[in-house]
């Protein structure tokens, strides 16, 4: 079992909108019934997040690499094709650096 932290790059606070946070939870739902993760505990902070989990399928490191491949670019659409997002601009040019 371990402890991780995610970190959003420049320590920009993209979950505090609730669109984005969705797309956080259903990347974790899918690595829990796709790919055999098993989360025991997890929390969202506005700019990074806390999980305690595990895997007795599939090499940790794989589905965490997967996940936030995944997760990230999604992201990065989502705030792209976001018109009410009033901050697009600045995110965008602070998660290209």
């Amino acid at each position: 079992m371990y402890f991780v932290t995610f970190t959003v790059h420049q320590w920009v606070d993209v979950f505090s909108r609730k669109q984005y946070i969705e797309i956080l939870i259903d990347s974790l739902k899918f690595c829990q019934t796709k790919k055999g993760s098993k989360i025991y505990a997890w929390v969202v902070m506005s700019n990074h997040v806390h999980l305690i989990l595990r895997s007795d399928d599939n090499k940790l490191s794989d589905i965490i690499r997967d996940f936030k491949k995944y997760t990230s670019t999604k992201i990065v659409k989502a705030i792209q094709e976001n018109k009410k997002e009033n901050r697009r601009s600045w995110l965008l040019w602070l998660l290209k650096k």
